[in-house]
């Protein structure tokens, strides 16, 4: 017998439609608003009838503020973070799975803790290492009474930016799952056909890792795309800050000054263009990706 859904269907497509709404609503407020002009909002307010103004406010973003240099430091830092947290990520889980480690599983656990110890909580200290990243070396130099040596900092650099927020074992999960879900003879096979580890991970297994990859590289590029905290910390120069942290310097903060909100809202669609655009064209690697990594 089968059972009557009809009533299941129709709660749950009103329970994903309100979610959508939830979800698209900010969306929705940022496009008015950015559509207005700002006489309108002086005088009468933020409304819920588009303007015309949307062409002149996107024109106003590129040639009276500091985000188009920002958005090339937002998207130069995303890549470095995918990029680098691809990288690390492969070779890690390559080498738990495939290789005969000596605590290997102990090795796995440490790095999943770094899930559990956000840059947030420990930006502090992160801020110390990158402002003298030879402090450690100057430190051990000073115990035996020798000069130490120049002090290097990172700051107000991509690789400044990018460096501290690679270091994290989502990446390291997510290979190692789809890694498992290979077959276990795989390795042995590419040995009697004459390949050793660099042509095995390169020729054999990153080719059967595309979709985890392009969907961690996707994954990490949005995180690194909106980080805001540090990108505040380690960038104090307009020229060097992200787009994220740039728009939110768009607001006046003078007292008694109403905010230019459809300037700002612009802004905030012109920031949020690349990643909506990345996960509307590329969603479905990312589906791919996090299934395989399932299995």
């Amino acid at each position: 017998m089968v059972e009557n859904t009809k009533s299941i269907d129709r709660a749950a497509g009103l329970i994903l439609a309100l979610g959508m709404g939830f979800v698209l609503l900010p969306l929705v407020v940022a496009f008015i608003t950015a559509t207005q002009a700002y006489e309108t909002v002086l005088t009468g307010g933020l409304g819920w009838i588009p303007g015309d103004q949307l062409a002149a406010n996107i024109a106003r973003v590129f040639t009276e503020t500091r985000l188009p240099g920002q958005l090339v430091n937002s998207f130069v830092s995303a890549t470095l973070v995918a990029t680098l947290k691809c990288l690390f990520a492969f070779m890690t889980a390559l080498a738990i799975v495939f290789f005969q480690i000596r605590w290997g599983g102990a090795l796995f656990a440490l790095t999943l803790v770094t899930i559990m110890l956000p840059l947030d909580l420990r930006v502090i200290t992160t801020y110390q290492v990158a402002a003298d990243v030879g402090m450690p070396v100057n430190l051990v130099l000073d115990l035996f009474g020798i000069r130490p040596l120049m002090r290097l900092s990172v700051l107000d650099t991509w690789f400044g930016l990018a460096a501290p927020l690679v270091a994290h074992g989502t990446g390291t999960f997510l290979f190692r799952q789809a890694f498992l879900a290979m077959p276990r003879d795989l390795p042995r096979a590419a040995v009697m056909d004459g390949a050793g580890p660099v042509r095995f991970a390169l020729d054999i297994l990153l080719p059967l890792s595309r979709a985890p990859l392009i969907a961690l590289f996707i994954m990490m590029f949005l995180g690194g795309w909106t980080q805001y905290l540090w990108p505040l910390v380690a960038a104090s120069r307009p020229d060097m800050q992200t787009a994220v942290v740039g728009l939110s310097r768009l607001a006046n903060d003078m007292p008694g000054a109403v905010p230019d909100y459809p300037l700002i809202m612009a802004g905030a669609l012109v920031v949020s263009a690349i990643p909506l655009a990345m996960v509307a064209l590329l969603q479905r690697f990312i589906v791919r990706g996090y299934a395989l990594s399932e299995k």
